[in-house]
């Protein structure tokens, strides 16, 4: 059997940071690309009194490096850290996602004006700026025209945005790539892409625009983050969920039976006739436990940390639920019973694991594949 949920992105965990209030939408458009070199015979004295400028240093700047240029899309070496720092609020966001978004905001250019007020690279107004800016540089001042700043103001209010599109897939509210929800939640709004239950068509542009600017500055991506295929991990350290594992529709890109959309089947199907138990494959929290629009009754449970990743499962189309959110479980304790609830082809339990906030083949994961 087959079901609905064939989302293309995981989701992430939720960074211990503030969440202040969802920022009001940007104007979008795309900005100029605008190349900023130094020259390569610059003064000590010139050297500083650009510095001055952009906003100082960061942490790990030495002699010499801002007269070269990075080869990830022209722009100053000097961002390259500010930009991978930024980025290590959640894993959703990524170097290059804020980078590809300054891009097409300003292309670079720090002194671009914006009808609404914007200022500096990443296009801040003064309200946005009450929300996300601080003095991350060490300056002295907080300015949306220092682009240190302005970088990690940035990765704040999108990682914001990331947890509350997390938040809203998780239960099912709405569906798709988490970074194409994130974008299109700084372009219209989170409440927009709650009420489309995906990304609206009025943030497609923006969207569309973005990512066609993520190749160019790839190679500013940390190189830790995996492809969130579980790695070494996936070493059977889970227990089955159903009594027999027999998989009616793997994980994988597939062609879905309903929508006809081909896209990322985020977990494994298992065929089990209806009301089978459901167990819990590890013990943990629930942290999740309702009916939802697609998934129909869905379960996820929190399994802790391995080696510092955050581990969870999920447990869709039940029947029936029979645990509860901050529930704690053990392994094998009965979650629910396979049903064909939400969107779904017939009784099935669609099963899904979530390692450092992206899904993972189950099978490699499980005790016996049946």
């Amino acid at each position: 059997m087959s079901d609905e949920h064939a989302v293309e992105t995981p989701p992430q965990q939720p960074a211990n940071t503030p969440e202040p209030p969802a920022p009001s939408p940007r104007r979008r458009g795309p900005g100029p690309f605008t190349l900023l070199v130094l020259p390569g015979l610059l003064t000590l004295a010139a050297v500083a009194g650009a510095l001055a400028l952009t906003g100082g240093l960061p942490d790990d700047w030495t002699p010499g490096a801002s007269a070269q240029q990075d080869g990830t899309g022209g722009v100053n070496e000097t961002y390259g850290p500010w930009l991978r720092k930024s980025a290590e609020a959640c894993t959703v966001v990524t170097a290059s996602v804020l980078a590809a978004q300054i891009d097409q905001l300003t292309g670079w250019n720090n002194d671009s004006g914006g009808p609404s007020g914007e200022q500096g690279i990443a296009a801040f107004t003064d309200a946005g700026w009450r929300t996300w800016g601080k003095d991350d540089d060490g300056n002295g001042r907080s300015s949306p025209r220092d682009p240190a700043d302005a970088i990690m103001a940035l990765g704040r209010q999108d990682c914001s945005l990331a947890r509350k599109v997390t938040d809203l897939r998780t239960d099912g509210t709405v569906n798709g790539d988490l970074v194409d929800l994130t974008l299109a939640a700084y372009a219209v709004g989170t409440d927009a892409v709650a009420k489309a239950g995906r990304v609206p068509g009025d943030a497609k542009t923006y969207l569309t625009e973005v990512k066609a600017l993520f190749a160019t500055y790839a190679a500013f991506d940390r190189e830790d983050l995996g492809d969130g295929s579980g790695g070494s991990q996936a070493d059977a350290i889970l227990a089955p969920p159903v009594t027999t594992l027999t998989i009616t529709s793997p994980y994988g890109s597939r062609k879905h039976p309903l929508t006809g959309v081909t896209k990322l089947h985020t977990g494994v199907d298992f065929g089990a006739p209806q009301g089978a138990q459901v167990s819990a494959a590890r013990a943990g929290t629930v942290v999740f436990a309702a009916m939802t629009k697609a998934y129909g009754n869905r379960v996820v449970i929190d399994h802790g940390t391995i080696e510092g990743k955050r581990l969870q499962t999920t447990y869709s189309h039940l029947s029936r639920i029979d645990v509860s959110a901050g529930q704690s479980v053990r392994t094998g304790t009965p979650v629910g019973r396979v049903g064909s609830t939400g969107l779904s082809t017939g009784p099935h339990l669609h099963f899904e694991v979530i390692y450092d906030g992206y899904y993972a083949d189950p099978v490699p994961w499980l005790s016996s594949s049946g």
